[in-house]
């Protein structure tokens, strides 16, 4: 195991600058997962550790060994890929003990690790196996077979899951969360998929366009996004977003959108004409019952078996409610929509940055009615 130190890195193909100065500390054993869209630099920068990029400036740290003109081989890392790249031709017994046979290691030596890798993964079954004779799932478990016999310092995964069904992802996940239980080694792992990133993590470290928007638990980063874009990324459905002006009513402050009231919990940290985004998680937005909430109008309706998605128009803008309760809605249906006060966030429309958030250092101003 060893720790990973990404200090100030950046890296440019030409004149585009992909990476714009990059800091990032991965403690040794943690498990952290390098999450965004396609194109925000994520894969860059993994193959930048792995040493398949080059550095145009900045410092990566393995341990304590500045690695940037280090070869891959002498980086102690091991990295599964998005593509199984196993040899069709080989066992999958010879496949995990191809890199061992070219270091030349002794035969029992050899065998020992990959009965170990194997017994890890459950692939004792199909060591005698080619690849054409495998599953999906078993190909990936001995990709990951293939890098657990090195012994490395860092596990890379780059997007290992995508080639796999959705039945598969999800089992897939578990056990890539096991096998880090288990060997309690250092993992920094790719991906675009926010669910993939929420089951595993450790840590998360959310990228768009070259740069890190918020590093944290994926807990944290879900509850207390940092400004739109994560708010937006994070979440299946979305968070809600509600654009209007601050005011006040009966001596509390409120959001006004479309001749709609939203309600502020009371030391909400705005002034009166702000213009703002008002963000709640569509579990966080539940039906009411009487003249309880937020008059809305039902859109669609989606059944999906442990709870209720429901879309539904407020004030000429689409919010979605999630609920377990068993309602019996239909389109135009009239519904009123209640916030939780204590999950309300706000962020600036121009900036996208939180107002209310964990980094927000503006005093509160009191509003009057």
């Amino acid at each position: 195991m060893a720790s990973v130190t990404i200090s100030n890195i950046r890296k440019s193909y030409g004149g585009l600058e992909v990476l714009h100065g990059i800091d990032l500390s991965v403690a040794n054993g943690e498990f952290v997962v390098l999450l965004g869209p396609s194109g925000c630099g994520k894969s860059t920068l993994l193959r930048m550790v792995a040493g398949l990029e080059a550095i145009n400036s900045g410092q990566i740290s393995i341990g304590n060994v500045v690695v940037n003109d280090l070869h891959p081989k002498d980086r102690n890392i091991a990295m599964v890929f998005q593509n199984y790249a196993l040899y069709a031709h080989l066992s999958v017994f010879d496949n995990m003990a191809f890199s061992m046979q070219l270091r030349k290691l002794p035969k029992d030596e050899i065998r020992r690790k990959v009965e170990w890798a194997a017994s890890i993964l459950n692939l004792t079954p199909y060591l005698d196996r080619q690849p054409r004779q495998l599953s999906g799932g078993q190909r990936q478990r001995v990709a990951m077979g293939r890098a657990i016999v090195r012994d490395p310092s860092v596990f890379l995964f780059d997007e290992p899951l995508s080639n796999l069904d959705a039945k598969l992802r999800v089992q897939m996940r578990t056990e890539i969360k096991e096998l880090h239980h288990k060997l309690s080694t250092t993992i920094i792992y790719v991906t675009h998929d926010q669910i993939e990133a929420m089951t595993m993590a450790d840590t998360i470290v959310v990228l768009r366009d070259g740069n890190i928007e918020q590093i944290g638990k994926p807990l944290e980063i879900y509850d207390r996004p940092a400004n739109l874009f994560v708010a937006e990324f994070i979440g299946s459905p979305s968070m809600n977003f509600l654009s209007g002006e601050v005011g006040a009513e009966a001596g509390r402050p409120v959001v006004r959108a479309n001749g709609v009231t939203l309600p502020l919990p009371l030391d909400a940290k705005v002034t009166a004409g702000q213009i703002v985004k008002y963000g709640i998680r569509p579990e966080h937005l539940r039906p009411g019952a009487g003249s309880e909430g937020i008059p809305a109008k039902v859109s669609v309706v989606e059944p999906t078996g442990p709870e209720i998605h429901i879309y539904a128009d407020i004030g000429g803008q689409e919010v979605c409610s999630i609920t377990q309760d068993r309602l019996e809605l239909s389109p135009d249906d009239p519904i009123r929509l209640v916030p939780a006060l204590d999950k309300i966030r706000l962020f600036e429309p121009a900036t996208g940055k939180v107002i209310n958030g964990p980094d927000e250092s503006r005093p509160r101003t009191l509003l009057r009615a």
